[in-house]
């Protein structure tokens, strides 16, 4: 594992996640302050000089989550959908704890985090007055979910990668998409058997898929072939050989990327699967392939459990 925050040089970075898709996601933390049990008497009985410790505590912590990007300089800043914090009184302690919604394209933890450690500063800073022997500590992260880690599946299907174009077949242009494709499903941990480029001719293209098919490749991907030109006739090769379509993966690209692209309204996606592979139509740019790693992986791979009769991840 690298730190996201870094470069390559070692200097702090921004991460970009204008490419992920915004997904639900959800933080909870916890955290506590301990102080003396004369202080939490006052406490119950609402006799602080300060006033209601507590309701201070909670508005303190939901406003921090709000403004968590203009206190920690890396953090993006985050439409939260919801907000909630927490108290359970014990004999020497405060337990405190934050749960946040958001549907962004990053996750809320550091939001979780930081409505719990402004929650207990704001306890503190009502009691001071009566209690100086306070500590805060035990502040963590409980649970997250959404993004990739959300669907996390083991299984990594036995991948191949058919790059479709006439030029790039005849030496005349450099292949980008499929070494992106590549790289992209060899890092989430696909055995990547074969590139193969060939050109936007249908018989080829049709008996490569059907040399893969019988190989026992799980997952094929094209890239190219799926615009409006005379020469483009991927979809129409492929999409007799579905036996069954995938329409919820072509909504899942196609809106995706409709909302960064307008001109992607063009081009004609297709997914389906062939026997026991699953085969996914991509258009040739290299942003679509690099769109297509985000909205794909790894949640295509619970796929291929359903495939074998697994059931639903």
């Amino acid at each position: 594992m690298e730190f996201s925050h870094l470069d390559e040089r070692g200097n702090i970075a921004m991460v970009d996640v204008s490419r992920k898709p915004g997904t639900m996601r959800t933080a909870s933390a916890s955290g506590c302050i301990s102080m003396r049990p004369e202080t939490l008497s006052l406490l119950r009985e609402d006799s602080l000089p300060k006033g209601n410790v507590l309701t201070a505590a909670k508005l303190a912590g939901i406003q921090a989550a709000k403004q968590t990007a203009h206190l920690i300089p890396l953090c993006h800043q985050l439409n939260l959908s919801w907000v909630e914090i927490s108290f359970t009184m014990h004999d020497d302690r405060i337990a405190i704890m934050a749960a946040v919604k958001t549907r962004e394209a990053t996750g809320v933890e550091m939001e979780a985090l930081t409505a719990v450690s402004v929650a207990a500063l704001t306890i503190y800073d009502m009691c001071k007055a009566v209690d100086t022997s306070m500590e805060i500590g035990a502040i963590r992260l409980d649970a997250k979910t959404g993004g990739k880690k959300q669907h996390a599946a083991e299984y990594r299907p036995r991948t191949s990668i058919l790059v479709l174009s006439d030029s790039i077949a005849a030496g005349k242009g450099l292949d980008r998409s499929g070494m992106l494709l590549r790289e992209g499903f060899e890092a989430a941990g696909c055995p990547v058997e074969e590139l193969r480029i060939v050109p936007d001719c249908r018989e080829e293209i049709e008996a490569v898929i059907d040399e893969w098919v019988a190989g026992g490749v799980e997952l094929i991907v094209t890239s190219g072939g799926t615009g409006l030109g005379p020469r483009d006739v991927t979809v129409e090769a492929l999409q007799p050989k579905f036996t069954r379509k995938l329409p919820g993966i072509e909504q899942a690209l196609f809106n995706w990327g409709q909302g960064k692209t307008k001109t992607a309204m063009l081009s004609r996606l297709a997914a389906g699967t062939i026997g026991d592979s699953l085969l996914v139509c991509l258009p040739g740019s290299p942003g679509a392939a690099a769109d297509a790693l985000e909205v794909l992986v790894p949640a295509v791979f619970h796929a291929f459990s359903m495939l074998k009769g697994e059931g639903h991840a």
